[in-house]
């Protein structure tokens, strides 16, 4: 995961992507994947507003706030995910307007989001 937060908070999105996908592949069956799955979908509408593909941005940060609520009621957010300041990306995540309603500028925010130096999993 260290890897894979280095690489979001250097804006490698993709590379992000690969980075946690790996994490998230390994076990099926552990809840605490959510929290990687959460992060790769942040990621990859990431990718699509530097891109300026709004539809890929809207897709992607829909699929992103299921995860959160999925992570919230598996109670899988554990000491360790709250350093990673979970609530303040949850925090905007969730301001992003539902589908079509929003717009480019509403990413912006969530774009310069950064995990803290110090951030492991």
């Amino acid at each position: 995961m260290k890897e894979g937060i280095h690489l979001f908070n250097e804006q490698k999105y993709w590379e992000c992507h690969e980075s946690l996908e790996e994490i998230w592949l390994e076990d099926r069956t552990d809840t605490a994947r959510y929290i990687y799955w959460a992060v790769i979908q942040v990621a990859a509408a990431c990718i699509h507003y530097r891109d300026d593909k709004i539809i890929g941005a809207q897709g992607m940060i829909t699929k992103a706030k299921e995860k959160f609520k999925k992570a919230r009621e598996l109670h899988v957010l554990t000491p360790e995910v709250e350093k990673l300041h979970w609530y303040e990306l949850e925090k905007l995540v969730m301001a992003v307007p539902e589908g079509t309603q929003s717009e480019l500028n509403d990413f912006v925010s969530l774009y310069e989001f950064r995990f803290p130096d110090t951030a492991t999993l």
